[in-house]
């Protein structure tokens, strides 16, 4: 019997905590290839925690792989802090309630005080209450935008963003060394309630919230004033209350919730890849507009840290990329800011490296400087947390990434789209006062600046030999870089797993003063370039693209010809 069978037959035998996982163990008797696919490898535990279709078997996500990963956070955290105590949160997706109470029962049988919400909330209200209830971590069950089959578990540093490198890798030290069915101590959650040591979050807590994200508008009086009108889908996540009930604060009253949308439900029966960043998402809210129309709608991910916009252009609504708010963001609190006199010295704008470098182009009309950072939002939480240690937290201005993820405020460490929500509303307002809209808008920062498309593509790799091929494929562009992308010379290649920049012509390397990560960064003439780098969540390489020109159609056009040429590389 080979160590997969083992498994399967050890699982067969001790996984009695969840009827769901005895049930597709008996189906999938017998059946080798789904066998193998739920036990040939465990669920890694990385930054962004875990991440995995839900099911039975170490390479999926269960109550067992939640507790195992648990049990050794405990054992992390009680071998770094004394006392320590650790806020839960978790979203609508299938099991997260089961999967965050058993992640609480685990800490409490390890004698760490737990607070958890009573009730489903957006990430960025677990990264406020970590910070606010002065925890040692945080835990929030998620996949955020993944399909309805996958569930996740993310955990957090003590001041709000997700682990650090060095904590994940001490972290995941302990879970490998935990045997998820003998060495994983565990508390029914209701005792630990009755005991103490789990206790629900406050009200008060949500509406410290409201209060922080509410007082980043800088001018509310425009979104009472304006008669915007508004469709608003929480996608059957975690959006639906808080960003009504911030919404409504700040004076947009006439808003309407795509019914089909609003409750909680992870099956996503409406949109299977609930993603804010993907049209079908959009469906049902366009349906409404048609019916009466609006000036906007706005979709949050279900865990509701990324949203997504379509704006009335008149004769269509426009689909806004994650680049392309981002921009619209930094263009309106630079230039509000400074029209009230509100604009700090040096205000910093903070963004992934791979966000649209028209955010640069904007920030220098205001004077602002652009720190350009690795993938993940907690680069961007230790930024901030590193101005706040210095007394300069008021020069932050927006956080961003390219894949709708948006921060302003210190309130979170982690993006945040119920205070996105507010302030796109508030800049659609404020435009709508000056009879812009915000596709107008966006229009207009092309025809100052330079037409800057940004796409991506996907490249998906399933199962061992897929993981295998991705390594291939880095490995090839790494050792073998292209010299020329669409007709155009490389001119700079940046490896931030090495952690060095090359000037092509010269030869001449230079020190990336960033942490190491497997992203090769291509630099080409006329201010294009490609980045090419796998997911940290998922058995995909993602490549970016971005291709300046003078019109819309020639940037496309140089952005296809990219394109075709980078498939060859994942073939």
């Amino acid at each position: 019997m080979n160590n997969i069978d083992k498994l399967y037959a050890l699982w067969k035998e001790k996984a009695v905590l969840d009827k769901d996982l005895i049930d597709e163990l008996n189906d999938i008797e017998g059946k080798e290839n789904e066998i193998e696919d739920r036990f040939y490898q465990s669920l890694t535990f990385g930054t962004a925690g875990l991440r995995g279709i839900i099911g039975a078997g170490t390479n999926r996500m269960n109550v067992y792989t939640v507790n195992q990963a648990t049990q050794g956070l405990a054992t992390f955290l009680l071998s770094e802090y004394e006392n320590p105590s650790v806020a839960i949160a978790y979203d609508s997706r299938i099991k997260s309630d089961l999967f965050a109470k058993s992640a609480a029962g685990v800490l409490a049988a390890n004698g760490i005080k737990v607070y958890i919400y009573k009730e489903l909330v957006p990430t960025p209200m677990l990264s406020f209450a970590v910070r606010k209830l002065k925890c040692k971590s945080g835990i929030i069950i998620t996949a955020s935008h993944n399909p309805a089959e996958y569930n996740g578990y993310k955990c957090y540093d003590p001041e709000g963003y997700q682990m650090t490198d060095e904590a994940a890798e001490k972290t995941y030290g302990f879970i490998q060394k935990t045997d998820m069915f003998s060495d994983v101590r565990t508390m029914d959650f209701d005792e630990g309630v009755e005991k103490g040591i789990i206790e629900y979050i406050a009200d008060e807590v949500y509406e410290d919230f409201y209060k922080c994200v509410e007082s980043c508008c800088l001018s509310p009086e425009e979104c009472r004033n304006s008669g915007l009108k508004l469709i608003y889908t929480p996608l059957n996540g975690t959006g639906n209350k808080p960003v009504r009930r911030v919404l409504s604060d700040i004076g947009i009253k006439d808003v309407r919730i795509v019914k089909e949308q609003e409750n909680p439900d992870g099956n996503f029966p409406t949109c299977p890849y609930p993603n804010p960043e993907i049209r079908q998402v959009f469906e049902c809210g366009l349906e409404m507009a048609k019916e009466e129309p609006c000036d906007l709608l706005l979709a949050t991910d279900p865990d509701c840290d990324r949203v997504g916009i379509a704006v009335n252009a008149g004769d269509e609504y426009k689909l806004m990329t994650g680049n392309e708010v981002g921009v619209l963001l930094a263009e309106y609190l630079l230039s509000r800011r400074k029209e009230l006199s509100l604009l700090p010295k040096n205000p910093v704008v903070v963004k992934s490296f791979v966000t649209t470098s028209l955010v640069d182009a904007v920030a220098r009309k205001y004077g602002a400087e652009v720190k350009s950072l690795l993938t993940g939002f907690k680069y961007i939480g230790e930024y901030i947390t590193m101005l706040e240690a210095k007394g300069e937290a008021d020069r932050f201005i927006v956080g961003m990434e390219e894949s709708y993820g948006y921060l302003s405020g210190i309130h979170a460490r982690d993006k945040d789209a119920v205070v996105a929500c507010a302030l796109i509303c508030e800049m659609a307002a404020y435009y709508k006062s000056k009879g812009k809209s915000l596709y107008e808008v966006m229009e207009d920062i092309y025809a100052e600046h330079g037409m800057y498309l940004n796409a991506l593509d996907n490249y998906a790799f399933k199962g061992s030999s897929g993981m295998v091929k991705m390594g291939e494929i880095m490995d090839n562009l790494r050792n073998c870089p292209p010299q020329t992308i669409a007709g155009m010379k490389v001119t700079g290649i940046s490896d931030f797993k090495k952690s060095e920049k090359l000037d092509v012509a010269t030869g001449v390397k230079s020190v990336i003063d960033l942490p190491s990560s497997n992203v090769l960064y291509f630099e080409l003439e006329n201010s294009c370039g490609v980045i090419v780098r796998p997911s940290g969540t998922e058995p995909k390489i993602k490549i970016y693209y971005t291709a300046c020109a003078k019109t819309r159609e020639e940037a496309q056009e140089i952005k296809n010809i990219m394109s075709a040429e980078m498939k060859k590389y994942m073939e």
